[in-house]
């Protein structure tokens, strides 16, 4: 009969019983972080961010989010040499330094097993990377650290310039043109390269930019498998960002604060999972209200670069955004003009494919109006989208409403169907479709289908002239405060509708650059240029001259006859 336990012989299995279950813990808590993941499945990156956490930021709660495990997944993939070129932009305070300079390196010296990496990091001043190693080697110097990954290396230099384990694995402090121009890495991590106050200054963000595409790679151990990340903010639409970008050799993954279905963002291993406009990325640490402030602090220029990671010149460009005049609707009611329009016209920029990866059909319409004598051109409607040429057109079931069928089978519509219904929902009386290689077809198949009706189809051929210059060339009008779009009242704010807000927003953002997305742009200068050739849109001093013209010179039947009759 085995006689129980008391005394020291108690209190000694307790403690071997504790450190069991302690060991086992640990193991269970290694196998979480050595977890490399797959391909749109996420590794043990993400367990190891929460489990050292606190070492970090001992008295702030660690939150988690969507948009946090979407950039985890981008670096393990990376780990794995499935991405060997990133750019990551996201919002300030979305931990991109933590993640991208403390804790991924940490985890692959660790846990991913890979403490033979050397890092290269930059930003655009030296004590930002000089302060992310002093957290990275403050994490791997800990007795929490090293009681669950202390077997993998040790540091035999731990100065924040340039850490040192046992294993060749270095991570070495630089900044842009800075010191060091020896080292090389097999990862460079360039974290923020611009400054935001110097966003601007075309001296600066040039400069870095031709270091960026000019040096930096040169700072790579081996160029085939090496891999470049650069994660920041956007600062200016000719950054680092977009000069990586266009190189077509790079992942992007970009998360704007509030989701607009425009810049969607899908990269082959991840999705936006958002579908809302405006839903927020990360709500648990960046809630509305907390949006709203920044938006307030910053104004619009700053917020859609830093938060939106969509930059615009100040203002807007060719067509500055201020230049639109509100035309008050009553909020919270289908869209009513109130007023009869003196001609109603649409405008396509034509293309027809199914796949988001090509260019979207765009879409506008125009109601032209005037008041006490001065015109005025009101936007009535607006949008962008991949359709074939033709949908489908299923039968319509018995007792079913024209509105409720049209909301049925509209999904299945092509692009006539959906141009047919905006000319009639919109009254449209003339139909412009530029003559792009795609436009000759469109208009062949709205004639043949729709050439009975009581809109005219016109072929606009854009000339010669490119796209910047087609824009300079309706932009008096927008500064004449001629161009209007509808806006209602919200908390005694008068708010722009959201498609009005969509080609505002494409409109402010254009210079007329390659790749840019123009559709809208085409489709607005398109309708305002045929509207002001064809003198629907006088100015007002030009309407003044042709009546003084016409006083001074009157007609025939108006002159008095020379001899009496």
């Amino acid at each position: 009969m085995t006689k129980p336990l008391s005394g020291d012989g108690l209190r000694k299995a307790r403690e071997l019983f504790a450190a069991a279950l302690h060991e086992k813990g640990l193991r269970e808590e290694r196998r979480r972080q050595s977890d490399l993941g797959e391909k749109g499945r996420l590794g043990g990156l993400i367990h190891f961010i929460r489990y050292f956490w606190r070492l970090l930021e001992p008295n702030t709660p660690f939150v988690e989010g969507w948009a946090l495990e979407a950039m985890c997944l981008h670096l393990e993939a990376v780990t794995r040499g499935e991405i060997t070129r990133l750019v990551i932009n996201v919002s300030p305070g979305f931990m991109k330094s933590l993640l991208c300079n403390v804790f991924w390196p940490a985890w692959e010296w660790s846990a991913a097993g890979r403490p033979f990496e050397r890092y290269v990091t930059f930003a655009y001043a030296r004590h930002l990377t000089e302060r992310d190693n002093t957290r990275f080697r403050d994490i791997v110097r800990t007795d929490l650290f090293r009681e669950l990954w202390g077997h993998t290396f040790e540091l035999v230099e731990d100065g924040k310039i340039k850490p040192v384990n046992d294993k060749t694995g270095f991570k070495f402090a630089s900044s842009v043109g800075g010191v060091g121009t020896g080292e090389r890495g097999s990862k460079l991590v360039n974290d923020d390269l611009h400054n935001v106050k110097e966003g601007e200054s075309e001296t600066v963000r040039t400069e870095t930019v031709r270091w960026a595409r000019e040096a930096m790679s040169n700072r790579l151990t081996n160029m085939a498998t090496g891999a470049i990340i650069a994660i920041g903010q956007r600062v200016h639409d000719e950054d680092v960002s977009a000069a990586l970008l266009k190189t077509g050799r790079y992942v992007h993954l970009v998360i704007p604060m509030e989701y607009d279905p425009q810049w969607h963002c899908s990269t082959g291993w991840w999705e936006d999972p958002r579908t809302e406009y405006g839903e927020l990325a990360w709500p648990e640490r960046f809630p509305k209200e907390v949006v709203a402030d920044i938006k307030t602090q910053l104004g619009p220029y700053a917020y859609s670069a830093q938060y939106q990671q969509n930059p615009e010149p100040r203002g807007g460009g060719i067509l500055k955004r201020d230049w639109w005049v509100p035309y008050e609707v009553p909020a919270g009611t289908s869209l009513e003009f109130g007023r009869k329009f003196d001609l109603i016209i649409g405008s396509l920029d034509p293309a027809f494919t199914s796949k988001q990866e090509n260019d979207p059909s765009g879409w506008t319409a125009w109601g032209v109006y005037y008041e006490r004598g001065a015109a005025r051109v009101v936007l009535l409607g607006a949008w962008q989208k991949w359709l074939e040429m033709n949908g489908k057109m299923p039968e319509r079931l018995p007792g079913e409403k024209h509105k409720e069928y049209q909301r049925r089978s509209s999904k299945d519509w092509g692009l006539t169907q959906w141009i047919k219904y905006e000319c009639d929902r919109c009254k449209v009386r003339v139909l412009l479709v530029e003559a792009k290689a795609s436009g000759h077809t469109v208009v062949q198949e709205l004639r043949r289908l729709y050439g009975d009706e009581n809109f005219q189809i016109l072929l606009i051929d854009p000339g010669a002239q490119d796209k910047r210059a087609r824009a300079y060339s309706i932009q008096h009008l927008f500064a004449a405060g001629m161009v209007m779009a509808p806006a209602s009242v919200s908390d005694d704010m008068l708010i722009f509708r959201e498609f009005a807000q969509t080609v505002i927003d494409e409109c402010a953002k254009f210079r007329g650059l390659a790749g840019e997305e123009d559709n809208l742009v085409d489709s607005t200068t398109q309708a305002l240029r045929w509207m002001r050739d064809r003198n629907f849109l006088t100015m007002d001093d030009e309407r003044s001259a042709i009546e003084r013209y016409r006083a001074e010179n009157p007609t025939p039947a108006q002159r008095p006859s020379i001899y009496d009759v």
